[in-house]
């Protein structure tokens, strides 16, 4: 039986996981270390061979090998209802809806029917992009969050006014609709979790780490203590945690995505904005649509990359890592050595300079893509980065950003065809708005956030927000979810990735990318190495504890860059392909993930 990772998770950027027992095993799944371990952390050792790091903590990475397909997701009890989906003959869509919904019972602080996402799939040869991000209230304004004297107010952060429109249901609906099996059912799909909602699941650390993060939130709002608090204090360790409105409501979405746009839940989700001063109407609920948009497709170093597109940041942004780098040979400077390091940190600079001034919502902004994903733009970037110098950000001209928050989920899915499914949801802030919908067990996003409230000002993750980001009616803020598939040289899926963590989303993917085609670590080793992140404005470089030796960090302040050290950086669990084989990496980073082969 595949086992769980169970190491400690830092509650500095990223997030606990909920899990439970495990559903049972239809085979077992052998798990072994990972042939290609992660290499040593680098320590400039031409410069101070004295010098080292701590040792890294996820230096033996662990996977799950499977012939017949993967699902690998931060919670054990959704990675197996994926793999038991798989085993009795579903696709990859059919696995990644049953999961998603998993996640929205037994991983509540991220999974969710509240909030929105994004999916990338590859499925009989074809490339789709699904986009189910919330949107602004049809009430929304531009101004709405400023106080009189134009500084922001926390009702973009907080409460029942920073809740967007729910993207969910309406987007699995859309997977199911069109690239499920004609073997499962859309009621077989919400099944498991309809059992897991009213039956339960285990109260286990990785629940109980979430809830003393976000106790704080949900204990504002009654309804949300009430089901998460009971009593005043979470429920007790080895209890079991049942959720007996949510089951009734995805009883009401067997019938589709109208038992929640419409009907009583809709009544109940509405009737608590009115009753709490929400924006939200039965109008705007039905007005909601998922849309199946291009990917961004792009090639590096001979693999082929799909990725999202607006309203999602992560596909350009990835791209324009990628092109700029394509231009240096970095494996021959040393993995993580501060020559490797110095033109990734300037080509994430440059990348997210141009992400966070001319992306936004296709609807409402004109971007200019084609110009950003060109060689010629990546050739005009590579040729103002110095070889030993930090370019300050303050030269490079750019409006500020947005993202994401960090309590996002990622999963990824791999059936015996070999189709693909990578999905990113998110409520934003660990669970949310802290609202939970009185009846319905479910708790709203506070994605509102994800606006720029004010342009040029930081929101709640400090990242700047632009004009192109600005609040309007009924659009789509933007994101920096990046779920990913490559496809290696010989055309078969080689990665199926993407992250949690806000903007840090993308830095973490494109390393996971990079450690694969540049280093040829497995994905497994990629997974576990260790991090940075560089986005332009705050003009520093965030490092995770013990992933940076002590020489390296100077000669990268000598180069004139701040560091900033952080708990860890991200949470990107990902699947990938060694021969016939696909391996499953969790992320060891979090509490609860697994990876689960059928």
């Amino acid at each position: 039986m595949a086992s769980r990772f169970l190491r400690s998770v830092s509650l500095v950027l990223l997030l606990g996981c909920a899990g439970g027992a495990p559903a049972p095993t239809p085979a077992p799944v052998v798990q072994t270390p990972a042939p290609t371990s992660v290499p040593a952390v680098a320590d400039a050792a031409a410069i101070d061979a004295g010098a080292q790091a701590n040792p890294w903590p996820y230096q033996t990475p662990v996977v799950v090998r499977g012939a017949n397909g993967m699902v690998v997701s931060d919670n054990a009890v959704a990675s197996n209802v994926g793999r038991d989906v798989l085993a009795s003959g579903g696709n990859a869509a059919d696995a990644a809806v049953a999961t998603a919904f998993a996640l929205a019972v037994a991983y509540p602080t991220a999974g969710n029917i509240g909030g929105g996402g994004f999916a990338v799939t590859r499925m009989r040869g074809e490339l789709r992009a699904l986009d189910f991000r919330e949107t602004a209230p049809a009430a929304a304004t531009r101004d709405m969050y400023l106080d009189a004297n134009g500084k922001p107010k926390a009702d973009a952060r907080d409460g029942i006014k920073s809740v967007g429109v729910p993207g969910s249901v309406a987007g699995l609906w859309e997977l199911h609709r069109t690239l499920g099996s004609k073997k499962k059912t859309w009621k077989d799909l919400l099944a498991p979790a309809i059992k897991l909602a009213r039956e339960g699941f285990v109260v286990d650390d990785a629940f109980l780490s979430t809830l003393e993060v976000g106790a704080k939130r949900l204990e504002k709002h009654p309804v949300s203590a009430a089901l998460f608090l009971p009593g005043g204090a979470p429920p007790a360790k080895g209890s079991t945690f049942k959720n007996p409105e949510l089951a009734t409501v995805l009883e009401r979405i067997e019938k589709g995505p109208s038992g929640f746009y419409e009907g009583p839940t809709a009544a109940a989700l509405v009737k608590q904005m009115k009753e709490e001063g929400g924006l939200i109407t039965l109008a705007d609920l039905k007005k909601y649509q998922a849309k199946w948009r291009k990917p961004v497709e792009f090639t590096y170093r001979g693999h082929k990359i799909a990725s999202m597109p607006p309203p999602s940041s992560g596909g350009v942004t990835l791209a324009m890592i990628a092109h700029i780098l394509e231009g240096y040979e970095i494996n021959k400077l040393g993995f993580q050595s501060p020559e490797q390091l110095h033109v990734v940190f300037e080509a994430m600079r440059r990348a997210y300079a141009a992400r966070n001034a001319k992306l936004g919502d296709p609807d409402f902004v004109k971007m200019p893509l084609a110009e950003l994903l060109s060689e010629g733009w990546a050739k005009e970037q590579r040729a103002t980065i110095v070889p030993d110098r930090a370019t300050p950000s303050s030269e490079i001209v750019a409006a500020p950003a947005s993202a994401s928050g960090p309590h996002t989920t990622h999963f990824s899915v791999v059936d015996s065809a070999g189709d693909a499914v990578s999905l990113t949801t998110t409520i934003n802030w660990w669970y949310g708005s802290g609202v939970t919908v009185k009846g319905g067990g479910f708790v709203l996003n506070n994605e509102m956030d994800d606006f720029a409230s004010v342009p040029g000002t930081a929101n709640g993750f400090g990242l700047v927000q632009g004009e192109a980001n600005a609040i309007a009616p009924g659009k789509r803020m933007l994101s920096s979810m990046a779920p990913t598939i490559v496809t290696g040289p010989d055309g078969k899926v080689l990665l199926v990735a993407g992250g949690a963590g806000g903007p840090t989303i993308i830095t973490a993917v494109w390393q996971e990318l990079s450690n694969m085609v540049d280093f040829g670590l497995d994905v497994g080793a990629a997974v576990s190495a260790p991090r940075f992140h560089m986005q332009h404005l705050p003009d520093e470089v965030i490092f995770e504890k013990d992933g940076l030796a002590p020489a390296t960090s100077k000669r990268l302040e000598a180069m004139g860059y701040t560091l900033k050290e952080r708990g860890h950086l991200a949470d990107a669990p990902a699947i990938g392909r060694a021969g016939g084989e696909w391996i499953g990496a969790a992320e060891p980073r979090r509490l609860g993930g697994l990876a689960a082969a059928p």
